[in-house]
């Protein structure tokens, strides 16, 4: 995003907008996961603080630097204790679904602001907002190693490949997922979910 910025490709006030977006969208992803587990019985997340709408108890400033360079990064992971919750897989599965649906309804709530007749400028920053939430949801539901889907997805094994799944994705869940990235087979997944999730998104359009 920064190297579109320096090259013209982007004019500045959509990096601004970019930013703001990413930040919102981030924050309340985020914070979806920490209410979601607290609500289910784990206060950890409480405990370190990620039930807030600060965007600096969220974000990862590594992560979110990353994302501005080479388009790909990371926010601050919920902590959870999942010996916490009254069903262990359960309280795993809701919460890391919380993550990407929260997403999913801040597109929604966007899209729906797009049918008012705002300012240009306004109606610009919004469609950047959209956008930028619809990438994450697409993003985060893949079923893939750490992703908020991998745990999601999971949840239909059975208990023995559960928690064999669960073991692999803690050691190896990152290189799994680099090696997705870097061999291209993750935008070869992700882009067929991302379209399913813009052609739905836009049914909010009237």
């Amino acid at each position: 995003m920064i190297f579109q910025l320096l090259n013209g490709q982007i004019t500045p006030i959509y990096f601004v907008f970019f930013i703001i977006s990413l930040l919102i969208s981030l924050t309340i992803h985020e914070l979806a996961h920490a209410y979601t587990s607290y609500k289910l019985g784990d206060s950890t997340a409480k405990i370190d603080g990620r039930i807030s709408l600060n965007p600096l108890n969220h974000i990862d400033p590594y992560g979110f630097l990353a994302i501005l360079i080479v388009g790909f990064g990371w926010a601050k992971p919920v902590m959870m204790n999942p010996y916490n919750f009254k069903n262990y897989r359960d309280g795993i599965f809701f919460t890391a679904l919380a993550g990407p649906v929260s997403n999913i309804i801040q597109a929604i709530l966007g899209t729906l602001l797009l049918n008012f007749n705002f300012p240009f400028i306004v109606l610009e920053f919004i469609q950047v907002f959209v956008l930028i939430n619809i990438i994450l949801a697409s993003f985060n539901i893949l079923p893939i190693p750490p992703l908020d889907g991998y745990k999601v997805f999971s949840r239909i094994l059975s208990n023995k490949l559960y928690f064999q799944a669960e073991y692999y994705e803690r050691k190896y869940g990152f290189i799994i997922l680099m090696v997705f990235l870097i061999s291209g087979i993750l935008r070869t997944i992700w882009f067929p979910v991302y379209n399913f999730l813009l052609n739905f998104i836009n049914l909010f359009i009237f």
